[in-house]
């Protein structure tokens, strides 16, 4: 199971929100790049970066961040957050991102994923951001009506390579993920998945860990790395226990 630090960009600057809420923000870096070859330099192997200007905003805002943290290191980023159209898509591409993650677009236009997918073989993952089991789009601001395994299984049979799913409500809350629903919705689709939301030690870790079988091929983890309440080497250690 790979572990993905999370990097969250907001005005140029690393930072992790309590339940996606832009009024609940803490600021750890001025200098996105610079916790990027923190969290490489201590073994990751990807970097799960969201652009939160983007995603509130319905554009890609923070490019030069993300461009900074590209060039610092050589393991591949995962980029989410604003990108609505093929345009976005392969801006995001062509700058060295090596998988684009598609959230409110791929609700609202769901054949963007084929026309991405068609673009981009095997590099086009749908975010799916749910509260209370339901889908959660415009960075998080609006909760839809459908079903996250439904919308999960469209989404993996127009083409997603993988499904990022976030629980909102344990989001930067350090309650735990939701085990359970994410290993409901990864038995429910052929692509794998990646959970996030809610690890708080490493015991939230191991607890994903054994159920990598069902499908979770990954784990996010933002702002337990960032309080030091889990240590990244220790929790990739984890993850590759289970191979």
């Amino acid at each position: 199971m790979k572990i993905y630090p999370a990097i969250d960009i907001r005005g140029g600057r690393c930072v992790r929100l309590r339940q996606g809420d832009p009024e609940q923000q803490t600021v750890f870096s001025d200098d996105p790049s610079e916790m990027a070859r923190r969290w490489v330099g201590m073994g990751a192997e990807w970097l799960h970066v969201v652009d939160l200007d983007g995603a509130f905003g319905g554009a890609p805002e923070n490019r030069e961040a993300i461009a900074g943290i590209v060039g610092a290191v050589s393991v591949p980023v995962q980029l989410g957050g604003g990108l609505r159209g093929m345009e976005q898509i392969l801006a995001a591409a062509e700058a060295g991102i090596a998988r684009v993650i598609l959230g409110t677009a791929a609700f609202e236009s769901p054949d963007l994923v084929a026309t991405a997918n068609d673009a981009l073989p095997g590099r086009v993952a749908v975010g799916i951001d749910a509260r209370d089991g339901c889908v959660a789009t415009e960075g998080w601001t609006r909760v839809t009506d459908t079903e996250a395994s439904s919308f999960a299984r469209q989404v993996a049979g127009l083409g997603a390579c993988v499904i990022v799913y976030t629980d909102i409500g344990r989001d930067g809350m350090h309650t735990g993920p939701n085990v359970a629903a994410t290993m409901d919705l990864a038995e429910s689709v052929d692509a794998p998945v990646i959970a996030s939301g809610g690890v708080s030690d490493l015991a939230d870790v191991q607890a994903v860990a054994v159920e990598a079988g069902s499908g979770i091929e990954g784990l996010i983890i933002g702002s337990a790395l960032y309080r030091g309440t889990v240590d990244l080497e220790d929790a990739i250690a984890v993850g590759r226990s289970v191979a």
